[in-house]
């Protein structure tokens, strides 16, 4: 359950109201792709033009990905699936991850891990002119924790160092999603930003009874978001705030004349309104240019372009939402 916070002295500007309109809208878009994926899918034009995560992040296709095809698929023992969890989301690439699985003969398993041969395939693919790392996230390089001169050389011996010192285990004995982020935050390489988004995806496997809305990190992006929405926020912390919209979410779309669809019933999670926070600072930076975040952005670097590759959306079997995706 979330705290409730009254946040007294909240001073919001005029793009609180974008938060809420961008959600709705963006859910709809989710929706609409889903019931007719070649019909336009928004009439607004900065949505039509450029690329923006779900109101859900677990409905983004990396995301679904991670769940059908990394975390449920193969052996469900606890050092395996956080192997595969990790092994993905150092890359957050799907075709990386393919690529990996062809090679290997359809099955990545820890067993079979060997540093040089993962090293060989990566370059591999490098050499191939191919990226092997998504642009989601930025992985710092590694080099001054673990001494290679590539990136994923470094990213493969911190894989390693997890498994070692039998992080897999330290997270089925954790007791809560912040406790999962510390375990995480302890290790090269990793922030807090990582360390949060690498608890969420383990929460999303039954290495954990975590649930989304124990704990939230805000991103740079969100932080940006924040400081657009409000002039002031009392006090809180960046955290505190993102409790807060989760909290009076329900409140705002009724405030505002907005029929949320939620997720099959599942409302926003905190994990979902600090991503909103990022992905308004981004749609902000053309339809309040005026408005200035931390960062000082003021263009959206990736223009949208339709996956003609359907998405068959299923979620964590805990969330029990499955049976009703049609």
């Amino acid at each position: 359950m979330l705290t409730s916070i009254s946040p007294t002295f909240f001073r919001n500007t005029s793009i609180f109201d974008v938060y809420w309109k961008f959600a709705f809208e963006r859910q709809n878009i989710f929706f609409r792709r889903i019931s007719n994926p070649v019909a336009p899918l928004t009439l607004d034009p900065i949505l039509s033009c450029y690329k923006f995560t779900n109101a859900y992040r677990a409905s983004d296709r990396v995301s679904q990905f991670l769940i059908r095809n990394v975390i449920y698929k193969g052996s469900q023992r606890p050092k395996e699936v956080f192997f595969r969890i990790i092994l993905f989301k150092i890359f957050n690439k799907i075709e990386t991850w393919q690529f990996l699985e062809n090679s290997l003969g359809n099955q990545i398993e820890l067993k079979d891990f060997s540093y040089k041969t993962y090293d060989s395939l990566l370059q591999k693919i490098i050499k191939e002119g191919k990226k092997i790392y998504s642009g989601a996230y930025i992985m710092p390089s590694g080099k001054s924790s673990f001494g290679a001169t590539k990136k994923h050389q470094n990213h493969l011996r911190l894989i390693e160092l997890m498994i070692k010192t039998h992080l897999p285990k330290k997270i089925t004995d954790a007791k809560s999603l912040e406790e999962i982020f510390k375990l995480f935050f302890e290790y090269p390489t990793l922030g807090p930003f990582l360390a949060y988004q690498y608890a969420i995806d383990v929460a999303y496997s039954e290495l954990t009874n975590a649930q989304e809305n124990e704990f939230v990190v805000a991103g740079p992006g969100a932080k940006d978001g924040i400081r657009k929405c409000f002039l002031d926020t009392g006090g809180l912390c960046d955290s505190d705030v993102i409790r807060y919209m989760a909290d009076i979410q329900e409140r705002e779309f009724e405030r505002l004349g907005l029929e949320f669809k939620s997720l099959w019933g599942r409302p926003l999670q905190l994990i979902d309104c600090q991503n909103i926070f990022c992905e308004v600072d981004k749609y902000s930076r053309i339809s309040h240019p005026h408005i200035k975040g931390i960062s000082g952005r003021q263009k959206i670097k990736q223009k949208f372009k339709l996956n003609p590759e359907p998405i068959h959306y299923w979620y964590p079997p805990k969330w029990n939402i499955n049976h009703l995706i049609n």
